[in-house]
């Protein structure tokens, strides 16, 4: 029995197909049954076009309907899908294209699916084994080269089938989706969960405030990134009776700020649902639909996932294993002796569990700072920071010191006292962990999913403390 991805979300659908899958922002809808016969169709020309079981077809496209039906074309033709982000410069894509070797690189969506009308339709899709890969996610690359990490068609199900449950997805919801689909959370976790449960997704290029505030009186649940949350309270518009239809508000991709969880509660009566995840597993932990939601946790491993804290301390680097968790990264062997343990992931994230097991997450191992041989947590300073008075965020690095090897720095979005701030962090913190400067800024650099990019801040940084 083939294992293809492409039959289990279609499976899903709907079993009148001419309800909505697609709803968009002029108010046109395309259902379901007119996306299956275009995924055919372009399905069928992939095929034809030569495109075998196991060929990467590689797409870098704004943010469209068609760009939904390549995806789902190319898991039926066997293929392998390989999403591209849209910002990626041309030295950039042709990183990518070296090293996945893609047989088709689709530039325009819309004109692809086009000119796929006159192609004979796949009727039934190429069959694939749970191990065969379905799709490669290429990391971020913020420290050496971007690392293609292999996502089975086994791995993307059980993900798939763990998230519909937990999160109680039906028929009857309506998602509301303004992410990307470059990236897993766009692309996986929120359309999978639609697909399986044949409910319609309020359709939106990007997150526009006025688009998803209209959005929100009909949607019942909600993924973004804590941009999108910190955007919605930021805008008066956004009243508790618009949020009363919405059944779950999911944030991923970046960690929330307590502040944001508080103050999303005090304006709507509900609690953010985070979770956390990562290109190699999709989505691994995630705070209860039912029960006790707590800011700053990200919940309990997801069904199947086993989770561990390596080194054997309290505190240390995660490990994951489980259905979902990648084979590994694409063409690199020796990458991956280095990051699988007895079976477990290596996440390179930092974090906790409590005796219930909820999971915290203190940063990435990378960006551990050791200040005078003692191992400082970011995270840790970062949450005294953003509740200080005047600050709206706060990221903490290390910085090349002459005496310490490296020293704390704070970068915050925000206004303050400086002397008071480091010494409101020494009474709360001990020394060697509190801030040795911190510096205000208007904006902080974040990659497209909104995580930020620390790396970027070591860099314009780095002379900081040699110019003491």
């Amino acid at each position: 029995m083939s294992a293809n991805l492409y039959d289990l979300l279609a499976g899903g659908f709907p079993a009148d197909r001419a309800k909505a899958c697609f709803i968009l922002s002029d108010g046109r809808e395309i259902s379901y049954g007119e996306l299956e016969w275009q995924a055919a169709l372009v399905a069928g020309r992939l095929v034809a076009d030569g495109v075998k079981q196991g060929d990467r077809v590689a797409m870098q496209v704004e943010k469209s309907v068609e760009a939904v039906v390549i995806y789902l074309a190319t898991l039926k033709a066997g293929a392998v899908f390989l999403p591209l982000n849209s910002a990626y410069t041309a030295s950039e894509v042709e990183y990518f294209i070296k090293d996945a070797e893609p047989t088709v690189l689709i530039t325009d969506a819309v004109a692809f699916v086009r000119e796929s009308a006159s192609a004979a339709p796949l009727e039934m899709s190429v069959p694939r084994g749970a191990d065969d890969l379905a799709s490669l996610i290429y990391t971020s690359g913020t420290t050496g080269r971007s690392k293609g990490a292999m996502l089975t068609h086994g791995n993307l199900a059980a993900n798939a089938v763990a998230l519909h449950e937990i999160w109680a997805f039906t028929p009857k919801d309506v998602l509301l989706h303004a992410l990307p689909i470059f990236h897993v959370h766009g692309l996986f976790v929120a359309m999978h969960c639609a697909f399986l449960s044949g409910c319609p997704m309020i359709w939106l290029p990007k997150f526009v405030d006025a688009e998803v505030l209209a959005g929100l009186k009909r949607a019942t649940v909600m993924m973004g990134v804590p941009t999108f949350y910190t955007r919605l309270l930021a805008n008066p518009g956004f009243t508790r009776k618009l949020a009363d239809n919405v059944r779950v508000f999911i944030s991923g991709s970046a960690p929330l700020l307590p502040t944001t969880f508080a103050e999303f509660e005090e304006r709507t009566g509900q609690r953010i649902l985070e979770r956390y995840g990562m290109s190699e597993a999709v989505i691994i932990t995630s705070n209860p639909l039912k029960g006790e939601r707590i800011a700053g946790s990200v919940g309990y491993p997801l069904p199947g996932v086993e989770l561990r804290i390596g080194g054997g301390e309290e505190t240390g680097v995660i490990e994951i294993r489980g259905p979902s968790v990648f084979g590994g990264y694409w063409r690199m062997p020796e990458k991956n002796k280095e990051e699988f343990r007895d079976g477990y992931f290596i996440t390179g994230d930092v974090g906790r569990r409590d005796p219930d097991g909820r999971v915290y997450i203190s940063g990435r191992a990378k960006d551990l700072i050791i200040s005078g041989g003692y191992n400082v947590y970011p995270k840790e300073i970062e949450l005294i920071l953003d509740e200080m008075p005047g600050v709206v965020e706060s990221a903490v690095i290390g910085l090349p010191h002459a005496d310490f090897g490296e020293g704390v720095c704070a970068v915050v979005i925000g206004k303050g006292d400086e002397a008071a701030m480091i010494a409101e962090c020494r009474t709360k913190l001990a020394a060697f962990k509190a801030p040795k400067r911190i510096l205000f800024v208007d904006d902080l650099p974040r990659n497209a999913m909104g995580k930020v990019q620390k790396n970027l801040l070591r860099q314009t940084h780095a002379g900081l403390f040699a110019k003491g």
